[in-house]
């Protein structure tokens, strides 16, 4: 065992560990989760538009009819994630280098808002004319608005990829122009706030330039030709057989004490938010939830597979809860219970503990990839609907898979089913903890 634990040391969680505190991709994971309360907010208001009721209830036509404006907060939050992001990615990274994150986050935003062409409303009627747009799609631009538009499809979670590498370019050009002194300098006598704008007159100078050429006079696409290339890499991250992998990778890392969701997280979350804007654009637009283009986005890994914490201990916390015999795990479960189904499980991880313990890392690994195995499956027959939001993750797991999907009644039916075949997987080597913990208690009397 201590030879084991050494190689997954030295060969896997160290390196993984410093990779995801590498300073670009922590900025990166700090940019986007700062983003999740608009994302867990603004999503409801997705599946207030669309409610899960009858079709025929008075509500249900109410807030049908109303839907264009209901659902304009979340048209304003999660499906314009990324111009969120992009400010929170320049903010870390700019402080990390020790700069001013506030004027770093401009920056990057304006980097990002830079990759996009407005539309001139009037001229529309030009291309209606020409055949190119339809006069309905010039009644829908329109809505009695004239001027500059911006475009807001690569705004949302489809951009996220264009506004990780434009954060990244114009925070590492303000640092350039920091380290190189190439920058206006103020006395000391000036306000701070006042001497930071002027510091930043140059590297906003040098980044409106390089990407105004790069974009309007070059006519490079950024979003087409990134989109391009992570296309390949979307369709690999939404498999089953990816899935099985981040699972053990995260149950693997969390085994040896180390915190396994933040490590993978920091990696695929900018995938999984592009799966699930997908997923949420076409629910907008009335595709049926079993119809919807993915499967693994984050939401799918939360309700249907870490049930009660990472390994999904919900099930082992209903063992040491109704039936251990010994005082501990009797005590334990007590404690950790009632935090499980909220999807808290260090007491457990921690308490039992199941890291470094030979006996529980079995089921803590086995379980997830099992729950992994029949949820796909399942959603992938159509059986269960496709999640379409991110539900606030404390809630109990069939409250929250009901809400991730949109509001689908055999999602929650099948967290029940899940819940119960990770309690059947966990029994067994929870009986064999339980007794040898009854054994060393007796020997202590």
């Amino acid at each position: 065992m201590d030879t084991f634990v050494k190689i997954i040391d030295e060969k896997l969680s160290a390196p993984m560990t410093k990779l995801a505190n590498q300073r670009h991709l922590r900025a990166v994971r700090d940019g986007i989760v700062a983003t999740l309360p608009l994302i867990i907010v603004g999503s409801f208001f997705l599946i207030i538009g669309n409610p899960p009721l009858p079709e025929n209830w008075g509500i249900t036509i109410f807030l049908k009819a109303n839907a264009p404006a209901i659902v304009l907060p979340y048209r304003l939050t999660m499906a314009i994630m990324t111009l969120y992001a992009t400010f929170g990615i320049g903010h870390s990274l700019a402080e990390s280098y020790d700069l001013d994150g506030l004027s770093g986050g401009i920056l990057a935003t304006a980097a990002f808002l830079l990759t996009f062409t407005p539309i001139n409303i009037p001229a529309t009627t030009a291309l209606a004319e020409a055949g190119m747009l339809t006069a309905q799609g010039v009644e829908t631009l329109n809505l009695g608005v004239a001027g500059w538009v911006l475009p807001m499809a690569n705004l949302g979670g489809g951009g996220m990829f264009v506004g990780i590498i434009t954060a990244i370019l114009a925070v590492e050009i303000f640092r350039f122009t920091d380290k190189s002194g190439f920058k206006i300098s103020m006395p000391p006598q000036v306000p701070a706030s006042v001497s930071r704008s002027f510091e930043a007159l140059v590297p906003t100078a040098i980044i409106l330039l390089l990407m105004a050429t790069i974009t309007y006079w070059l006519g490079f696409n950024w979003h087409s030709f990134i989109g391009n290339l992570v296309k390949p890499l979307l369709s690999a991250t939404d498999s089953l057989p990816s899935v099985i992998i981040q699972v053990l990778l995260v149950t693997i890392f969390w085994a040896f004490g180390i915190h396994g969701v933040s490590i993978i997280g920091s990696i695929a979350r900018p995938i999984w938010l592009q799966l699930l804007d997908a997923n949420s654009l076409a629910f907008e637009a009335g595709v049926a939830g079993t119809a919807l283009p993915h499967i693994g986005a984050e939401p799918f890994f939360q309700w249907f597979i870490w049930i009660g914490g990472s390994g999904a201990t919900i099930g082992l916390a209903i063992a040491m809860a109704f039936f251990a015999k010994s005082a501990y795990a009797k005590s334990l479960g007590k404690t950790a219970f009632i935090p499980a189904v909220f999807n808290i499980n260090e007491p457990i991880i921690f308490g039992a503990p199941i890291v470094l313990n030979p006996i529980l890392i079995i089921p803590f690994i086995l379980t997830p990839t099992v729950l992994a195995i029949i949820a796909w499956i399942v959603t992938s027959m159509g059986l269960v609907n496709r999640v379409v939001v991110t539900a606030p993750w404390t809630l109990p797991g069939p409250i929250g898979a009901y809400l991730a999907t949109g509001g689908d009644w055999r999602a929650a039916v099948l967290s029940i089913v899940l819940i119960i075949i990770a309690f059947l997987i966990y029994f067994p080597f929870f009986k064999i903890y339980d007794n040898k913990l009854v054994l060393e208690e007796n020997a202590d009397i």
